[in-house]
């Protein structure tokens, strides 16, 4: 016997968190596991539904980091596959979930659609309970989407991101070398490479961001381009090769050119009191 929730969860936002806190309830309350079955690749990349320009919000392992942290008991990462693309709601239910979990409770989101015949979550409903499977539906958590998560970082809003995330959104690499330009002017960067490309990348420009190197954590303002960079406040190590996480934390400006160094080393100054004024409340 278990307790299931079933689907992508990409950035385990605040909508999918009422789903999984439904979960974890009724795992509790019935004395039974609750387990998440999720999948990988993303859907989109196995079907090519402009797969070239998905990004996503979680890596698998931040992922199954987030949903454990909720009290999940188990996570499994089911291959996703043409051949499981083409697999109905009901052959799912019976091939997938029932042939596991034998009397396995559901819980289902609100838009929780299943199976290539796309069964909405009323059907799966219906038809889960001529099954034997006793399935619940959770209900929605305002209007939250991973796919408008991924729109408001696209056009600079961060703030309202987090805010549907329930949490600061990251990135993480290793620090590369790169043309040294800012340490000449009096504001050294550290250029990231990020570990996993298909992660979303904020929209181009300027942000305010926790940057974490060391073991340690610093404030700093990143600029979003062809290259990810970062001066971080009050820092001056050698940490080439090393890892380092940047927590977005708000907007400055969008990216802009500039006809002199003098003048990229005057928007930095007004850059780092707009990134220093947010910090401190002024």
């Amino acid at each position: 016997m278990a307790v299931i929730a079933t689907g992508f969860f990409d950035g385990v936002h605040l909508g999918h968190r009422r789903l999984i806190e439904s979960l974890v309830q009724c795992a509790k309350d019935h004395a039974e596991p609750g387990i998440v079955m999720t999948f990988w690749p993303h859907p989109r990349m196995v079907l090519q539904k402009d797969a070239r320009k998905l990004r996503l919000l979680s890596t698998v392992q931040e992922k199954e980091r987030r949903l454990k942290a909720l009290g999940v008991d188990r996570i499994e990462v089911l291959p996703f596959t043409r051949k499981f693309a083409s697999l109905t709601a009901e052959k799912y239910l019976k091939d997938v979930l029932l042939t596991r979990y034998p009397g396995c409770k559901l819980i289902l989101g609100y838009d929780n659609r299943l199976g290539s015949d796309q069964l909405s979550p009323q059907e799966t409903l219906a038809l889960a309970s001529s099954l034997g499977i006793n399935a619940i539906m959770c209900d929605a958590y305002g209007d939250i989407s991973s796919t408008k998560i991924r729109k408001a970082m696209s056009e600079g809003r961060i703030e309202f991101a987090n805010q549907c995330l329930g949490y600061d959104y990251s990135l993480r690499g290793v620090v590369v070398e790169g043309k040294q330009l800012g340490r000449t002017i009096g504001y050294p960067t550290a250029n990231m490479q990020m570990y996993d490309p298909l992660k979303v990348v904020p929209k181009c420009g300027a942000y305010l961001t926790k940057v974490r190197v060391l073991d340690r954590e610093f404030y700093g303002m990143t600029n979003v381009g062809p290259v990810i960079e970062t001066h971080i406040f009050d820092f001056d190590d050698d940490i080439y090769g090393l890892d380092i996480e940047l927590t977005f934390e708000s907007f400055i400006r969008d990216e802009m050119k500039f006809s002199s160094v003098e003048e990229l080393k005057n928007q930095l100054r007004i850059d780092e009191m707009s990134a220093k004024n947010h910090i401190f409340g002024i």
